[in-house]
């Protein structure tokens, strides 16, 4: 087969969820409780096989996935120049999609590359559906959790901004808080990526003795964010921003309630509204 000089050209994936659902939600805005609904951006795993081997599993919007892929295998040093990228064969799954690049062989400069891959199965056309169970988790579900004043929420993001110090000097830099059920913060950490914050703000807590409270990101509210908060025991997050439509079935499967657009007085509830108390 010969290489294309551009890159393979795009066709159309056909049978991706759409990129955008509605799902219903609670929501409080100007101090008045409503049952609505509201547009959520999807989330699926991409499985991503070279030459037939497994690679990596991404989180990402289920659209533009040729592009992504041509993109990912430049960005990665999986190809020099996009004509070297001879075919994207694209299959949608049950889980998210699978797709298959065609290499050349490997370029001896990308050595760490084997080691940002996810270790390869032996199988017969199920290498993304398995690639997808791994990278997907669902936490056990957790137990219990303290309702929460509404205004303790709102009290909580709205002190994150004073107390983030280095996203005040860079203006590029994501916290995750600790915030007692009278909306103080316990304790906070910064870091570039949202997910890093979290995990930094979870080993505090894990070597303190923190009081009964919740969490408060100052990014949307992803799949991976729900699934380490859960992992943590911990039974709400709130988000200054949106959460994924992935994010917000896995919060309502593991009994973690998540607040979206946590703006003011107004907020919006995605996932077990009951702890949720005026």
């Amino acid at each position: 087969m010969s290489a294309n000089p551009s890159g393979p050209s795009p066709p159309l994936v056909v049978g991706l969820p759409d990129p955008v659902v509605t799902l219903s939600v609670v929501r409080w805005r100007n101090e008045i409780l409503e049952c609505t609904t509201d547009r959520i951006a999807e989330e699926i795993p991409v499985a991503i096989l070279c030459n037939g081997e497994p690679h990596a599993v991404m989180l990402m919007s289920p659209m533009d996935v040729q592009d992504f892929a041509l993109g990912f295998a430049l960005t990665e040093g999986l190809i020099n120049e996009p004509r070297e990228l001879v075919l994207v064969e694209s299959s949608v799954l049950d889980d998210g999609i699978q797709l298959d690049l065609t290499l050349p062989m490997y370029h001896p400069r990308s050595a760490d590359m084997h080691a940002r891959s996810l270790a390869g199965r032996s199988g017969c056309g199920l290498c993304g559906k398995r690639m997808m169970e791994d990278a997907l988790r669902t936490p056990a579900a957790v137990a219990g959790g303290s309702d929460v004043v509404r205004t303790a929420i709102t009290r909580g993001v709205a002190a994150l901004s004073d107390r983030q110090t280095h996203n005040r000097e860079t203006g590029a830099v994501h916290a995750a808080a600790w915030v007692d059920l009278d909306g103080n913060i316990v304790a906070l950490r910064e870091d570039i990526g949202r997910h890093n914050a979290l995990d930094k703000l979870i080993g505090a807590r894990a070597r303190g003795t923190f009081a009964p409270g919740f969490v408060v990101i100052t990014s949307r509210a992803s799949y991976e964010i729900v699934t380490k908060a859960a992992m943590a025991g911990i039974s709400l997050v709130a988000a200054v921003s949106a959460p994924t439509a992935l994010a917000v079935r896995l919060a309502t499967t593991c009994g973690v309630t998540l607040a979206g657009f946590v703006r003011g007085s107004d907020l919006v509830l995605y996932s077990h509204a009951g702890r949720i108390v005026g």
